[in-house]
């Protein structure tokens, strides 16, 4: 099983690891905002992530590890 850890110190909630998950598990959090004032992305279902690392590799930030 693989895990999906955002860093929100670099997420800037720009929405380009949600356009890259394969099977659509990340989304940005609207409900909290970095103290930077970004809606930071988050995994919604880990156990359905595959561990593809798209997500990391579209952030332009480097803000997501991917651990499998």
């Amino acid at each position: 099983m693989a895990r999906i850890m955002v860093d929100e110190g670099f997420c800037k909630g720009c929405g380009l690891c949600v356009d890259a998950c394969p099977v659509h598990i990340i989304e940005l959090d609207h409900a909290r905002m970095t103290p930077k004032g970004y809606h930071p992305a988050h995994c919604v279902d880990e156990d359905r992530c595959t561990g593809c690392t798209s997500c990391a590799l579209m952030c332009p930030d480097v803000a997501i590890t991917v651990e499998r």
